[in-house]
Parts: structure tokens; sequence; C-alpha cells
């Protein structure tokens, strides 16, 4: 936890309203700990800068945070299409969204991501999984073809608090579900990946 503080202390301050964010999500919304964060989100925005993606597909948008930190990277003509099944969650969003200077290229969807990913007309530069643990091998197989050759994806919670080193009960799902995910990458031979021991973990992949 030292180290933690010491990492915040070192990296660049979050903006206003993304501070903002934080505070409301901790205050009104269940499961706050669910919030990418500063350091996620910081690292998220330079990636972001880093890639120079032209679209980018979110699954997962809870409260907007990581939405706001990819969509940085994004140049002026550039769309962020971000995917959340939770119609309340999808409301809180979208006003700390409609205030950001990226507004105007984030386009907002609510219902299924594997409903909707295959009604999206785009090639991605960037994919950024962080919806339903259970859900993880099926929102890789609906992405990974709208996909360009080079491009990324992201996965967060892939150490899913460490339990992925353990054998799972019978009923807890996310866990196999994440573990499944793990492997599943691991053998596909149309990426490289690396999984990065930050926060919950961090799966980057790219796309060959």
């Amino acid at each position: 936890m030292e180290l933690q503080h010491y990492a915040t202390f070192h990296t660049s301050p979050e903006d206003a309203l993304l501070a903002e964010i934080v505070r409301y999500t901790h205050l009104h919304v269940m499961n706050p700990r669910m919030l990418s964060g500063h350091l996620q989100g910081k690292l998220l925005e330079q990636i972001s800068y880093m890639i120079c993606p032209s679209r980018i597909l979110e699954i997962g948008t809870f409260t907007g945070y990581a939405t706001l930190c990819l969509a940085k990277g994004l140049p002026a003509a550039g769309v962020l299409h971000t995917i959340e099944r939770n119609d309340e969650l999808h409301g809180i969003a979208a006003a700390f969204i409609a205030r950001s200077p990226q507004a105007g290229k984030i386009k907002m969807h609510t219902g299924d991501a594997l409903q909707i990913i295959p009604a999206l007309d785009e090639i991605f530069d960037m994919v950024y999984i962080d919806g339903d643990k259970r859900e993880y091998c099926a929102y890789y197989h609906a992405a990974i073809g709208k996909v360009r050759s080079g491009g990324f994806l992201l996965a967060d919670n892939v150490w899913w608090d460490g339990k992925v080193t353990e054998t799972p009960a019978p009923a807890d799902k996310r866990t196999q579900a994440i573990r499944a995910f793990n492997e599943l990458v691991q053998a596909d031979r149309r990426v490289e990946n690396i999984l990065l021991p930050f926060r919950d973990g961090l799966m980057i992949i790219r796309k060959l």
C-alpha cells in the first residue's frame, strides 16, 4: 500500500471532472471499487496517447472514468463507442461525459455488448474490456474480428483479486471465466500478449 501511495504521488494528477466522478461514485454508486481510478486511468490515457487510435471500443462504461481517460488520445475526428448494460449507470456516465471536452467523440450504447458489437460498423484500433467478468471470453470472440491488424485489446481485472492462481469453487463463475479468458488469449496465435501485475491485473493484447 505504501508503494501504491508513492506511485500515485509521482503520477500527474487527474483533472477536476475525473476527481468529481470519483467522489460521486464513492458516495452514490454500489461497488465503487469497480472504478478505474487515478493510476489506472492515467495508464489508459497514456496508452491511448501512444496508440493514437481513431476508433476505440469500451465494454463496460460504469460511471465514465475510464471512458474519458481513453478518449483523451483520440484525434479530432476520432470516435469511442462505449457500452453499458445497466441503464442507471448509463445515465450517470452520460451526465459526466456531456461535460467533457471529449463529449462529441463518445457514442454511448445501453444494452448487451454481445448484441451491440456485431451491429457496429467499425474497425477498431483499441478495445478495452471491463464488463461482466463471466462474459470475457464472449467479448473477446465478438471484438477480435473488429480489431485491425496491429491493433490492441486491453482487459481489466485479469488477476481477479489473486483468485486466478487458485482452483475456483464450482459456484465461482467469475473466477472460472477470468481463468478461461487468460488461457484463451495465451493460446490464441493471432495475438501477442502481456499480463501486467498492475492493480487487479491488466492484459495488453496486440493483434498480429
